[in-house]
């Protein structure tokens, strides 16, 4: 199992760097918020689809909902099961992308960034409002798992990992991170440019 996390952690995090980041760079350039998803194979941890926040276009469009319309756009023919796949988001999924997950029959889903560091290092607080608010949860309490799918962070998969393999992992982790940080300073510069609800 922890050779397992390492190497779920390792492709994870690849992905985010060569995947998605440049779809969410490309992004954020035009004013859309910096969440990203991907989907892959449980099989191979091949790439099936990613995305990234499209908000300009539709409020709706979420990094997940994003990656969820590119896999469901695939021909029936070339797109997994729902089952067969893991679910990637850069950050800890909304209420509407979480329903929108189980909706669409994922029975996972991973996260680099929390809810909190949403919050406080992107200055984004709906997510928490959100649940809150509508929902009476507290702190995002919700159930990471839960009848429908099990939600992890790179964070515990990290801590998961061989020992030897934790320090690598976190480094590329924290530069991530900071690369996030760019797009957030771009964003936030930005994002009262256009009429976003919640931006």
């Amino acid at each position: 199992m922890p050779h397992e996390a390492g190497r779920l952690a390792a492709r994870y995090l690849q992905v985010i760097e060569d995947d998605i980041v440049p779809l969410t760079e490309a992004g954020v350039e035009k004013g859309n918020k910096l969440f990203g998803a991907a989907i892959l194979r449980k099989s191979d941890f091949s790439l099936v689809v990613a995305g990234t926040n499209q908000e300009r276009l539709n409020p709706l469009f979420h990094g997940e909902i994003s990656a969820l319309n590119a896999f469901f756009a695939l021909p029936a023919s070339e797109r997994p099961d729902a089952r067969e796949c893991l679910f990637l988001a850069t950050h800890e999924p909304c209420s509407l992308c979480l329903s929108a997950i189980t909706w669409a029959g994922f029975d996972n889903f991973a996260y680099l960034f929390a809810y909190e560091d949403t919050r406080d290092a992107f200055s984004i607080p709906h997510d928490l409002a959100i649940l809150r608010e509508v929902f009476g949860v507290e702190g995002g309490a919700y159930r990471h798992d839960n009848a429908f799918w099990s939600g992890r962070s790179l964070a515990e998969l990290i801590a998961a990992a061989p020992e030897e393999e934790r320090p690598g992992l976190a480094a590329r982790a924290e530069a991530l991170s900071k690369v996030y940080a760019r797009l957030s300073d771009i964003y936030q510069s930005r994002k009262g440019e256009g009429p976003i609800a919640l931006a």
